[in-house]
Protein backbone atom coordinates (compact mmCIF):
# COMPACT_ATOMS: atom_id res chain seq x y z
CA UNK A 1 0.00 0.00 0.00
CA UNK A 2 2.63 2.30 0.58
CA UNK A 3 5.89 0.89 -0.13
CA UNK A 4 4.73 1.14 -3.70
CA UNK A 5 4.18 4.26 -4.07
CA UNK A 6 6.65 6.01 -1.14
CA UNK A 7 10.34 5.88 -1.10
CA UNK A 8 11.77 3.56 2.32
CA UNK A 9 7.44 4.53 3.69
CA UNK A 10 8.52 4.18 7.29
CA UNK A 11 11.66 6.33 6.70
CA UNK A 12 10.45 9.30 4.93
CA UNK A 13 7.40 9.49 7.15
CA UNK A 14 9.44 9.36 10.26
CA UNK A 15 12.15 12.03 8.31
CA UNK A 16 8.96 14.22 7.68
CA UNK A 17 7.96 14.45 11.46
CA UNK A 18 11.88 14.75 12.50
CA UNK A 19 12.17 17.52 10.10
CA UNK A 20 8.81 19.53 11.22
CA UNK A 21 10.06 19.60 14.57
CA UNK A 22 13.63 21.01 13.74
CA UNK A 23 12.38 23.33 11.27
CA UNK A 24 9.98 24.15 14.43
CA UNK A 25 12.91 24.55 16.35
CA UNK A 26 15.11 26.48 14.04
CA UNK A 27 12.12 29.38 13.94
CA UNK A 28 11.38 30.01 17.26
CA UNK A 29 15.11 29.64 17.87
CA UNK A 30 16.48 32.73 15.48
CA UNK A 31 14.66 32.74 12.45
CA UNK A 32 11.65 34.50 13.13
CA UNK A 33 13.85 37.94 13.89
CA UNK A 34 14.73 37.43 10.05
CA UNK A 35 12.26 39.33 8.02
CA UNK A 36 14.44 42.43 7.66
CA UNK A 37 16.94 41.17 6.43
CA UNK A 38 15.46 38.36 4.12
CA UNK A 39 11.93 38.81 3.98
CA UNK A 40 10.75 39.90 -0.26
CA UNK A 41 8.35 42.33 0.86
CA UNK A 42 10.44 45.12 2.97
CA UNK A 43 7.96 47.42 3.36
CA UNK A 44 4.80 47.07 4.69
CA UNK A 45 1.79 48.08 2.83
CA UNK A 46 -0.13 51.63 3.16
CA UNK A 47 -3.53 51.12 5.67
CA UNK A 48 -5.72 53.33 6.63
CA UNK A 49 -5.61 54.52 10.41
CA UNK A 50 -7.46 51.88 12.68
CA UNK A 51 -7.58 49.56 9.57
CA UNK A 52 -6.10 45.70 10.29
CA UNK A 53 -2.75 44.95 8.29
CA UNK A 54 -3.70 43.38 4.73
CA UNK A 55 -3.22 39.98 4.36
CA UNK A 56 0.61 40.32 3.09
CA UNK A 57 3.33 42.23 5.25
CA UNK A 58 6.99 41.90 5.92
CA UNK A 59 6.31 39.14 8.34
CA UNK A 60 3.72 37.29 6.99
CA UNK A 61 6.02 37.06 3.98
CA UNK A 62 8.61 36.14 5.52
CA UNK A 63 6.92 32.90 7.57
CA UNK A 64 5.64 31.88 3.94
CA UNK A 65 9.24 31.76 2.64
CA UNK A 66 10.28 29.89 5.41
CA UNK A 67 7.64 27.45 5.22
CA UNK A 68 8.75 26.93 0.97
CA UNK A 69 12.13 26.85 1.91
CA UNK A 70 12.38 24.07 4.48
CA UNK A 71 9.62 22.13 2.36
CA UNK A 72 11.78 22.17 -1.07
CA UNK A 73 15.37 21.35 1.07
CA UNK A 74 13.08 18.44 2.66
CA UNK A 75 12.32 17.15 -1.40
CA UNK A 76 15.64 17.87 -2.43
CA UNK A 77 16.96 15.97 0.34
CA UNK A 78 14.70 12.72 -0.55
CA UNK A 79 15.71 13.12 -3.75
CA UNK A 80 19.56 12.02 -3.00
CA UNK A 81 18.13 9.62 -0.26
CA UNK A 82 16.43 7.29 -2.62
CA UNK A 83 14.10 8.12 -5.70
CA UNK A 84 11.74 5.76 -7.03
CA UNK A 85 9.04 5.73 -9.82
CA UNK A 86 6.90 7.81 -8.31
CA UNK A 87 9.02 10.20 -6.37
CA UNK A 88 7.36 13.15 -8.21
CA UNK A 89 3.96 12.65 -7.39
CA UNK A 90 4.81 10.71 -3.82
CA UNK A 91 7.19 13.27 -2.36
CA UNK A 92 7.02 16.43 -4.19
CA UNK A 93 3.08 15.98 -4.84
CA UNK A 94 2.80 15.45 -0.62
CA UNK A 95 4.64 18.67 -0.10
CA UNK A 96 1.88 20.56 -2.49
CA UNK A 97 -1.03 19.26 -0.27
CA UNK A 98 0.65 20.27 2.59
CA UNK A 99 1.68 23.68 1.38
CA UNK A 100 -2.03 24.56 0.18
CA UNK A 101 -3.44 23.05 3.56
CA UNK A 102 -0.91 25.57 5.21
CA UNK A 103 -2.09 28.58 3.02
CA UNK A 104 -5.80 27.65 3.65
CA UNK A 105 -5.09 27.53 7.67
CA UNK A 106 -3.44 30.97 7.41
CA UNK A 107 -6.30 32.67 5.29
CA UNK A 108 -8.98 30.95 7.88
CA UNK A 109 -7.07 33.36 10.70
CA UNK A 110 -7.02 36.50 8.34
CA UNK A 111 -10.90 35.69 7.65
CA UNK A 112 -11.29 35.35 11.42
CA UNK A 113 -9.77 38.86 12.09
CA UNK A 114 -11.54 39.90 9.32
CA UNK A 115 -15.40 38.70 10.56
CA UNK A 116 -14.42 40.52 13.94
CA UNK A 117 -13.92 43.66 12.37
CA UNK A 118 -16.84 43.15 9.88
CA UNK A 119 -19.39 42.82 12.46
CA UNK A 120 -18.13 45.63 14.72
CA UNK A 121 -18.78 47.78 12.04
CA UNK A 122 -22.56 46.05 11.07
CA UNK A 123 -22.46 46.83 15.40
CA UNK A 124 -21.98 50.43 15.08
CA UNK A 125 -24.64 51.03 11.95
CA UNK A 126 -27.34 49.16 13.77
CA UNK A 127 -26.42 50.86 17.05
CA UNK A 128 -28.55 54.03 16.79
CA UNK A 129 -31.68 53.37 14.20
CA UNK A 130 -31.93 56.14 11.43
CA UNK A 131 -28.66 57.45 12.48
CA UNK A 132 -25.53 55.37 11.42
CA UNK A 133 -22.41 56.11 11.86
CA UNK A 134 -20.61 54.15 9.29
CA UNK A 135 -20.88 55.28 5.27
CA UNK A 136 -21.31 53.38 2.74
CA UNK A 137 -17.88 53.39 1.51
CA UNK A 138 -16.95 51.98 4.66
CA UNK A 139 -19.14 49.04 4.40
CA UNK A 140 -18.59 48.06 1.06
CA UNK A 141 -14.53 48.50 1.72
CA UNK A 142 -14.76 45.92 4.44
CA UNK A 143 -16.55 43.26 1.46
CA UNK A 144 -14.61 44.43 -1.32
CA UNK A 145 -11.30 43.44 0.62
CA UNK A 146 -12.33 40.04 1.71
CA UNK A 147 -13.27 39.52 -2.17
CA UNK A 148 -9.96 40.17 -3.12
CA UNK A 149 -8.61 37.47 -0.94
CA UNK A 150 -11.63 34.59 -1.58
CA UNK A 151 -11.40 34.94 -5.17
CA UNK A 152 -7.95 33.87 -5.54
CA UNK A 153 -8.60 30.98 -3.05
CA UNK A 154 -11.60 29.94 -5.27
CA UNK A 155 -9.44 29.55 -7.93
CA UNK A 156 -6.53 27.69 -5.93
CA UNK A 157 -9.43 25.24 -5.03
CA UNK A 158 -10.45 24.61 -8.09
CA UNK A 159 -7.17 23.91 -9.17
CA UNK A 160 -6.33 21.63 -5.95
CA UNK A 161 -9.37 19.88 -6.20
CA UNK A 162 -7.79 18.47 -9.81
CA UNK A 163 -4.06 18.09 -8.39
CA UNK A 164 -5.29 16.06 -6.04
CA UNK A 165 -7.44 14.00 -8.12
CA UNK A 166 -4.36 13.10 -10.41
CA UNK A 167 -2.42 12.47 -6.80
CA UNK A 168 -4.93 9.85 -5.55
CA UNK A 169 -4.99 8.18 -8.78
CA UNK A 170 -1.27 8.16 -8.95
CA UNK A 171 -1.08 6.15 -5.86
CA UNK A 172 -3.96 3.96 -7.15
CA UNK A 173 -1.71 3.15 -10.06
CA UNK A 174 1.43 2.30 -8.37
CA UNK A 175 -0.34 -0.21 -6.01
CA UNK A 176 -1.74 -1.50 -9.11
CA UNK A 177 0.80 -2.00 -11.03
CA UNK A 178 2.43 -3.47 -7.69
CA UNK A 179 -0.12 -5.69 -7.07
CA UNK A 180 -0.02 -7.09 -11.13
CA UNK A 181 3.19 -8.22 -11.21
CA UNK A 182 2.55 -10.43 -8.18
CA UNK A 183 -0.70 -11.57 -9.81
CA UNK A 184 0.10 -15.37 -10.10
CA UNK A 185 0.50 -15.40 -6.40
CA UNK A 186 -2.58 -13.31 -5.56
CA UNK A 187 -4.76 -14.73 -8.03
CA UNK A 188 -6.12 -16.94 -5.68
CA UNK A 189 -7.14 -15.06 -2.96
CA UNK A 190 -10.67 -14.35 -2.06
CA UNK A 191 -11.55 -11.17 -4.09
CA UNK A 192 -8.83 -10.33 -5.59
CA UNK A 193 -10.07 -8.71 -8.64
CA UNK A 194 -11.92 -6.58 -6.37
CA UNK A 195 -8.66 -5.62 -4.21
CA UNK A 196 -6.83 -4.82 -7.09
CA UNK A 197 -9.55 -3.00 -9.03
CA UNK A 198 -11.72 -1.27 -6.34
CA UNK A 199 -10.21 -1.10 -2.97
CA UNK A 200 -6.71 0.30 -4.14
CA UNK A 201 -8.79 3.25 -5.35
CA UNK A 202 -10.48 3.48 -2.20
CA UNK A 203 -7.46 3.36 -0.39
CA UNK A 204 -5.85 5.98 -1.52
CA UNK A 205 -8.55 8.06 -1.93
CA UNK A 206 -9.14 8.11 2.12
CA UNK A 207 -5.50 7.94 3.05
CA UNK A 208 -5.16 11.19 1.13
CA UNK A 209 -8.52 12.58 2.69
CA UNK A 210 -7.84 11.68 6.04
CA UNK A 211 -3.89 12.67 5.87
CA UNK A 212 -4.76 15.88 4.49
CA UNK A 213 -7.17 16.71 7.15
CA UNK A 214 -4.90 15.91 10.19
CA UNK A 215 -2.33 17.59 9.42
CA UNK A 216 -4.55 20.56 8.34
CA UNK A 217 -5.90 20.11 12.22
CA UNK A 218 -2.50 20.27 13.30
CA UNK A 219 -2.29 23.57 11.71
CA UNK A 220 -4.86 25.31 12.67
CA UNK A 221 -4.20 23.91 16.24
CA UNK A 222 -0.89 26.01 15.60
CA UNK A 223 -2.51 29.03 14.38
CA UNK A 224 -5.44 29.41 16.47
CA UNK A 225 -4.74 28.04 20.21
CA UNK A 226 -2.45 31.00 20.23
CA UNK A 227 -4.97 33.46 18.90
CA UNK A 228 -8.26 31.42 21.06
CA UNK A 229 -5.68 31.91 24.19
CA UNK A 230 -5.40 35.35 23.83
CA UNK A 231 -9.11 36.11 22.98
CA UNK A 232 -10.09 34.36 25.89
CA UNK A 233 -8.44 37.35 28.36
CA UNK A 234 -11.99 39.07 27.54
CA UNK A 235 -13.85 36.05 28.88
CA UNK A 236 -14.84 37.11 31.77
CA UNK A 237 -15.76 33.93 33.66
CA UNK A 238 -16.94 30.79 33.04
CA UNK A 239 -20.27 29.38 34.72
CA UNK A 240 -19.67 27.48 37.39
CA UNK A 241 -15.64 27.45 37.77
CA UNK A 242 -15.12 31.25 37.42
CA UNK A 243 -12.40 33.39 36.09
CA UNK A 244 -9.88 30.66 34.24
CA UNK A 245 -6.64 31.39 32.17
CA UNK A 246 -7.42 30.47 28.68
CA UNK A 247 -10.51 29.13 29.52
CA UNK A 248 -11.82 28.68 26.11
CA UNK A 249 -8.81 26.41 24.91
CA UNK A 250 -9.13 24.29 27.71
CA UNK A 251 -13.17 24.23 26.92
CA UNK A 252 -12.45 23.06 23.61
CA UNK A 253 -9.89 20.40 24.60
CA UNK A 254 -12.32 19.05 27.42
CA UNK A 255 -15.08 18.88 24.66
CA UNK A 256 -12.94 16.99 21.64
CA UNK A 257 -11.45 14.54 24.66
CA UNK A 258 -15.45 13.47 25.61
CA UNK A 259 -16.40 13.22 22.25
CA UNK A 260 -13.93 11.45 21.12
CA UNK A 261 -13.87 8.70 23.85
CA UNK A 262 -17.59 8.40 24.25
CA UNK A 263 -17.85 7.88 19.67
CA UNK A 264 -14.75 4.95 20.40
CA UNK A 265 -16.29 3.42 23.42
CA UNK A 266 -20.32 3.18 21.27
CA UNK A 267 -18.60 2.30 18.30
CA UNK A 268 -15.78 -0.44 18.95
CA UNK A 269 -18.16 -2.72 17.11
CA UNK A 270 -17.70 -1.04 13.74
CA UNK A 271 -14.39 -1.44 12.08
CA UNK A 272 -15.33 -5.32 12.25
CA UNK A 273 -18.81 -5.64 11.01
CA UNK A 274 -17.28 -4.00 7.83
CA UNK A 275 -14.33 -5.82 7.60
CA UNK A 276 -17.06 -8.73 7.70
CA UNK A 277 -19.51 -6.66 5.36
CA UNK A 278 -16.46 -6.76 2.87
CA UNK A 279 -16.12 -10.68 3.22
CA UNK A 280 -19.95 -11.63 2.56
CA UNK A 281 -19.99 -9.02 -0.08
CA UNK A 282 -17.03 -10.68 -2.08
CA UNK A 283 -18.48 -14.00 -1.81
CA UNK A 284 -21.83 -13.08 -3.12
CA UNK A 285 -20.45 -10.68 -5.81
CA UNK A 286 -17.51 -13.97 -6.63
CA UNK A 287 -20.34 -16.67 -6.98
CA UNK A 288 -22.22 -14.13 -9.92
CA UNK A 289 -19.30 -13.56 -11.48
CA UNK A 290 -19.13 -17.09 -11.84
CA UNK A 291 -22.51 -17.21 -13.29
CA UNK A 292 -21.87 -15.45 -16.03
CA UNK A 293 -19.94 -17.92 -17.85
CA UNK A 294 -20.73 -21.09 -16.35
CA UNK A 295 -24.93 -22.27 -16.01
CA UNK A 296 -24.44 -24.56 -12.89
CA UNK A 297 -22.74 -21.48 -10.77
CA UNK A 298 -25.29 -18.79 -8.97
CA UNK A 299 -28.25 -20.91 -8.79
CA UNK A 300 -30.92 -19.85 -6.78
CA UNK A 301 -30.28 -21.79 -3.38
CA UNK A 302 -26.51 -20.59 -3.42
CA UNK A 303 -27.66 -16.88 -4.34
CA UNK A 304 -29.74 -16.96 -2.07
CA UNK A 305 -27.78 -18.03 1.09
CA UNK A 306 -25.00 -15.87 -0.10
CA UNK A 307 -27.22 -13.08 0.19
CA UNK A 308 -28.60 -13.79 3.82
CA UNK A 309 -25.14 -13.36 4.59
CA UNK A 310 -25.10 -10.27 3.11
CA UNK A 311 -28.45 -8.73 4.78
CA UNK A 312 -28.06 -10.72 8.23
CA UNK A 313 -24.21 -8.33 8.57
CA UNK A 314 -26.04 -5.57 6.88
CA UNK A 315 -29.00 -5.74 9.41
CA UNK A 316 -26.29 -5.78 12.50
CA UNK A 317 -24.55 -3.07 10.63
CA UNK A 318 -27.63 -0.89 10.62
CA UNK A 319 -28.18 -1.64 14.44
CA UNK A 320 -24.69 -0.52 15.48
CA UNK A 321 -25.18 2.69 13.44
CA UNK A 322 -28.54 3.58 14.66
CA UNK A 323 -26.96 3.88 18.71
CA UNK A 324 -23.43 5.10 17.73
CA UNK A 325 -25.68 7.45 15.35
CA UNK A 326 -27.32 8.99 18.25
CA UNK A 327 -24.80 9.34 20.58
CA UNK A 328 -22.39 10.79 17.74
CA UNK A 329 -25.11 13.46 16.90
CA UNK A 330 -26.20 13.76 20.30
CA UNK A 331 -22.55 15.39 21.30
CA UNK A 332 -22.17 17.30 18.19
CA UNK A 333 -25.31 19.39 18.42
CA UNK A 334 -24.44 19.86 22.24
CA UNK A 335 -20.72 21.22 20.85
CA UNK A 336 -22.83 23.81 19.17
CA UNK A 337 -23.89 25.52 22.30
CA UNK A 338 -20.64 25.22 24.59
CA UNK A 339 -19.03 28.67 23.14
CA UNK A 340 -22.76 30.19 23.90
CA UNK A 341 -22.91 28.24 27.53
CA UNK A 342 -19.42 29.72 28.25
CA UNK A 343 -20.00 33.38 27.00
CA UNK A 344 -23.30 33.59 29.40
CA UNK A 345 -21.59 35.96 31.98
CA UNK A 346 -19.24 37.96 29.96
CA UNK A 347 -22.52 38.57 27.56
CA UNK A 348 -24.48 39.55 30.87
CA UNK A 349 -21.81 41.66 31.86
CA UNK A 350 -21.63 43.13 28.46
CA UNK A 351 -18.21 42.87 28.22
CA UNK A 352 -16.92 41.95 24.42
CA UNK A 353 -18.73 43.51 20.69
CA UNK A 354 -20.61 41.12 18.47
CA UNK A 355 -17.75 41.16 16.19
CA UNK A 356 -15.33 40.08 19.03
CA UNK A 357 -17.90 37.30 20.06
CA UNK A 358 -17.87 36.69 15.99
CA UNK A 359 -13.60 36.10 16.41
CA UNK A 360 -14.47 33.77 19.94
CA UNK A 361 -16.68 31.56 18.13
CA UNK A 362 -14.95 30.90 14.84
CA UNK A 363 -11.63 30.32 16.51
CA UNK A 364 -13.05 28.45 18.77
CA UNK A 365 -14.66 25.91 16.51
CA UNK A 366 -11.69 26.05 14.37
CA UNK A 367 -10.06 24.72 17.58
CA UNK A 368 -12.45 22.31 18.52
CA UNK A 369 -12.99 21.02 15.85
CA UNK A 370 -9.35 20.48 15.14
CA UNK A 371 -9.30 18.56 18.67
CA UNK A 372 -12.00 16.92 17.19
CA UNK A 373 -10.43 15.02 14.17
CA UNK A 374 -11.48 11.60 15.17
CA UNK A 375 -14.85 12.34 16.31
CA UNK A 376 -15.16 14.02 13.05
CA UNK A 377 -13.63 11.62 10.57
CA UNK A 378 -14.60 8.11 12.73
CA UNK A 379 -17.10 6.67 10.07
CA UNK A 380 -14.36 7.05 7.78
CA UNK A 381 -11.51 5.91 9.81
CA UNK A 382 -14.01 2.61 10.37
CA UNK A 383 -13.61 2.17 6.22
CA UNK A 384 -10.07 2.62 6.00
CA UNK A 385 -9.58 0.21 8.55
CA UNK A 386 -11.77 -2.01 6.90
CA UNK A 387 -9.60 -2.07 3.73
CA UNK A 388 -6.47 -2.00 5.38
CA UNK A 389 -7.14 -5.44 6.66
CA UNK A 390 -8.21 -6.34 3.78
CA UNK A 391 -5.55 -5.40 1.38
CA UNK A 392 -2.98 -6.10 4.44
CA UNK A 393 -4.10 -9.91 3.99
CA UNK A 394 -3.77 -9.78 0.26
CA UNK A 395 -0.35 -8.75 0.29
CA UNK A 396 0.85 -10.74 2.60
CA UNK A 397 0.30 -13.70 0.06
CA UNK A 398 3.24 -11.88 -1.72
CA UNK A 399 5.99 -13.56 0.52
CA UNK A 400 4.45 -17.35 0.04
CA UNK A 401 6.61 -19.74 -1.87
CA UNK A 402 5.21 -19.70 -5.28
CA UNK A 403 4.87 -23.21 -4.91
CA UNK A 404 2.09 -22.56 -2.59
CA UNK A 405 0.30 -20.44 -5.24
CA UNK A 406 -2.25 -23.11 -6.17
CA UNK A 407 -3.14 -23.72 -2.84
CA UNK A 408 -6.95 -23.20 -1.63
CA UNK A 409 -7.83 -19.18 -1.81
CA UNK A 410 -7.15 -17.52 1.86
CA UNK A 411 -9.90 -16.98 4.21
CA UNK A 412 -10.72 -13.50 5.45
Amino acid sequence: MFQSFFPRPKSFFLSAVAWFFICLGIWYGFADGLAPQLSLMREALPTVEGERPPFLNPDKVWVYQYIVLVTVMFCIAWYFIERNRWYGWAVCGSAVILLVSYFQVQLGVWLNNWYGDFYDLIQLALSEQGTSKITAQQFYGQLMTALYILVPNIIILVLFAFFTSHYVFRWRTAMNDYYMTHWAKLRNVEGAAQRVQEDTMRFAGIMEGLGSAFVSSIMTLIAFLPLLWTLSEQVTELPFFGAVDGSLVFLALMSAIFGTVLLAAVGYRLPGLEFNNQKVEAAYRKELVYGEDNAERADPPTVRELFNGVRRNYFKLYFNYLYFNVFRYAYLQGANFIPLIALGPTFVAGAITFGFYQQISNAFNRVENSFQFLVNSWTTIVELMSIYKRLKAFESRISVNPMDAAEPALEI
